[in-house]
């Protein structure tokens, strides 16, 4: 039996105040990318580094319906 990994509360809380700090959405909230440009970089691949696993993450929270999550952060940020 597998179990859930629980996601990392400092890269969640990076999610939801770092910016884009490249491109087309440069000084947007990662938490705030429109979901077309995170579903580019699947396609085309996540950066390296922190920044990829940032990114990687706000799609994952995306695609499994979890924004609420980012939500109550970014009230509590």
């Amino acid at each position: 039996m597998e179990s859930a990994q629980t996601p990392d509360p400092e890269i969640l809380l990076q999610i939801v105040r770092m910016p884009m700090p490249f491109g087309k959405y440069k000084g947007t909230l990662l938490s705030d990318l429109p979901v077309s440009y995170l579903e580019w970089f699947q396609r085309t691949g996540f950066p390296d580094g922190k920044l990829g696993v940032l990114l990687q993450t706000v799609y994952e929270i995306r695609l499994n319906g979890l924004e609420f999550i980012l939500a109550q952060l970014k009230r509590m940020k």
